[in-house]
């Protein structure tokens, strides 16, 4: 079901998240990817979608540059617009490369919508070369939490403003409508669900980001910027061990 409600409104992601239409991935995640791939001779992108990332990593002057999506619809449209890197259709608990064979795996946005993430974990690691980087982009895991969001209760006195956390330790699976008629798919899990899985499998925090959301965000969402200094994005840089 999930993969068909991909499949079914890969338009909705392509027409609004890709090709300059968000500002949250032209002026934060972009950047922050650029920064991490900056040095990088052969990457991955796993979950590709249209392959925006991809394309970065090959305009940073990486000799290899591949994308995995599940999605059909996704990866003609990254096909299509080309730009340096191959792609395939693979699930990322089954990646089509050999051990070892990658500088850097970047998952962007992606492991909130995978079951089957102890196996994707572990192939991430399997497919990086010991010393390797994978750049972990997430939704906050705490501070995005499904039922999570900015409180304005007027039914206080005094009237209070605070940012509500959803029941963060329980992990759950649900499917959103993010706007009307389309439906996604989303997986909530604790962050220490992540962290210990890919400590598991050699993959070693060295550093965090929790950046405050960018102004084209807050300028586009009336709703948030009461709430600038709660961060959207998680990104997580962990090495492979030798």
């Amino acid at each position: 079901m999930a993969d068909d409600l991909w499949e079914t409104n890969a338009g909705w992601w392509i027409d609004g998240f890709t090709d300059g239409a968000d500002p949250e991935y032209e002026e934060q995640i972009l950047p922050l990817a650029a920064e991490h791939l900056s040095e990088a001779g052969r990457v991955l992108d796993v979950g590709c979608g249209d392959g925006q990332v991809a394309r970065l990593a090959h305009r940073l002057g990486a000799e290899v540059v591949a994308g995995v999506d599940p999605t059909w619809n996704q990866i003609s449209v990254a096909a299509a617009r080309g730009g340096g890197p191959s792609y395939a259709r693979a699930d990322a608990a089954a990646l089509p490369f050999a051990d070892g064979c990658f500088d850097a795996v970047v998952a962007c946005l992606v492991f909130e919508h995978i079951r089957t993430v102890d196996e994707a974990i572990a192939e991430v690691a399997r497919v990086l070369r010991p010393g390797g980087a994978f750049l972990f982009f997430l939704n906050h895991p705490l501070l995005q939490t499904p039922g999570s969001g900015w409180i304005d209760d007027q039914m206080l006195d005094p009237p209070e403003q605070y940012w509500r956390i959803g029941p963060y330790l329980v992990e759950d699976e649900s499917v959103e409508e993010v706007e009307k008629g389309v439906f996604i798919p989303f997986i909530h899990r604790p962050l220490s669900r992540y962290v210990n899985a890919l400590a598991a499998h050699g993959l070693v925090l060295i550093h965090m980001e929790e950046p405050a959301p960018p102004a084209g965000f807050l300028a586009r969402a009336p709703e948030y910027p009461d709430a600038a200094s709660i961060p959207r994005l998680l990104l997580l840089r962990l090495h492979k061990q030798a």
